[in-house]
């Protein structure tokens, strides 16, 4: 498979954020959003196959691991990558843009997925696979990634019409902030985080951490 690269920091996002882990963030990717921050990952990086990876992974003393892209899922590896970091005895989160099917994933309680709904001002919500959204269970996270009022609209009518059986997630990008979606979120009465990039407010836009 083709990694762009390997690297150990904190978890940005979602409910594993703050945790020590190590990203493998794996080359290539299927959608061009408007406000994608990892271009980098579309094309490049090194052709490891699973097995090096792990024993990469196994050089950080770290329980977490998220594999990121880009998009991973269009890597036929990284399902097998999956499975030898579940059997090693970490924790995966699998972070995918929720235009690929989940169908065939390993059902593990230590395999985490975190799937993005991509919003209307990302260009990409015609390719979202809704059908994923019945997939996804409590130990999962849905994501929106918003930066309008449309997106929030989105986000909220997604959520009331398909009562996802995972945690939601709102996160603001570009120009909107924090409060204007927390009083979106508490007027409607969603029951949804709303998050911040942790990543961001630390390093900014810097790559390997």
């Amino acid at each position: 498979m083709l990694v762009n690269e390997i690297f150990l920091s904190i978890q940005g996002e979602g409910l594993t954020m703050g945790l020590p882990t190590v990203f493998v963030r794996l080359s290539g990717c299927n959608l061009d959003c408007s406000w994608c921050d990892t271009r980098y990952a579309g094309e490049g990086g090194i052709e490891m196959d699973a097995p090096r990876v792990l024993d990469s992974v196994r050089g950080y003393r770290v329980r977490h691991v998220c594999i990121t892209g880009g998009e991973p899922l269009l890597q036929k590896e990284s399902r097998e990558l999956i499975s030898l970091l579940l059997d090693a005895g970490k924790v995966v989160v699998l972070e995918t843009n929720g235009s690929l099917s989940l169908e065939g994933l390993p059902d593990h309680p230590d395999l985490r997925i975190s799937m993005d709904y991509k919003c209307p001002s990302s260009g990409q919500e015609a390719r979202m696979r809704t059908g994923n959204l019945a997939l996804l269970g409590p130990k999962d996270q849905l994501k929106f990634v918003v930066a309008d009022k449309e997106d929030l609209e989105t986000a909220r009518d997604v959520v009331v019409k398909n009562a996802p059986r995972c945690p939601v997630i709102l996160t603001p990008v570009g120009g909107l902030t924090l409060e204007p979606v927390v009083r979106f979120v508490l007027d409607r009465g969603l029951e949804v985080r709303v998050l911040p990039q942790l990543h961001k407010i630390i390093w900014g836009d810097r790559r390997g951490v």
